[in-house]
């Protein structure tokens, strides 16, 4: 699923929203639909404000309201209308939704043991991080494909989202996305669009080095 290879100067910034309560609980959030804490729509504005100036084309995000609150600020600034698609929700995690880092590793130990060890694992029951990908990369690279030459759009997503996206749109095979390190909140990627196909240009942007505090930690 890499890019056209015609070297028409793309780019796509993929951005985790900002913080919530359960990310600071460290409580797996998956596909609840949390809202950002004060500091998190704080994170969310000076995000934006950095991210204005590269002069996004379309925003895109997923419609869980974390993610939903974390665009609006980016199109407050633009002036740009934002497209909603489920397809760009966090990965579900069924059992796991809701329980502290701490209970997961105590109640499912092995389970979380293989998943960091990079092998398929439905945590909770859930989704596998393939099957994220599935739904998510073609989200993304419809949206880019309509953008104009050099054209530049924003997807605002979940971390676990996000890297899996990454991971795909790069052609990596799965085992080896757990080598792209999660996103602080209000952090980004970027990816640019080569002669064959997409390349990691940035990664974790847009902070001093800040704690991952969340679901891909």
């Amino acid at each position: 699923m890499n890019g056209s290879g015609g070297g028409r100067g793309r780019r796509i910034v993929l951005w985790r929203h900002g913080q919530t309560a359960w990310n600071l609980e460290r409580r797996f959030q998956g596909s609840t639909d949390i809202e950002l804490t004060a500091e998190g729509v704080a994170q969310a504005r000076r995000a934006a404000r950095l991210l204005a100036p590269l002069k996004p084309d379309a925003i895109v995000a997923s419609d869980l309201r974390r993610a939903m609150s974390t665009a609006g600020e980016l199109a407050a600034i633009t002036g740009l209308d934002i497209s909603y698609d489920s397809g760009l929700r966090e990965t579900f995690a069924g059992a796991w939704q809701g329980l502290t880092h701490e209970e997961i590793v105590g109640q499912y130990g092995e389970q979380y043991a293989a998943w960091k060890r990079g092998e398929p694992v439905r945590r909770g029951g859930g989704e596998l991080e393939t099957e994220v990908a599935d739904r998510a990369a073609p989200v993304v690279l419809h949206h880019a494909e309509k953008l104009p030459d050099n054209g530049t759009l924003v997807v605002v997503s979940h971390g676990g989202t996000i890297r899996t996206t990454i991971g795909r749109l790069l052609g990596l095979e799965a085992h080896h996305w757990e080598g792209l390190g999660g996103l602080s909140n209000c952090s980004w990627s970027v990816l640019g669009e080569g002669a064959r196909g997409w390349r990691l240009l940035e990664h974790n942007a847009g902070t001093l080095p800040e704690p991952v505090l969340g679901d891909d930690d």
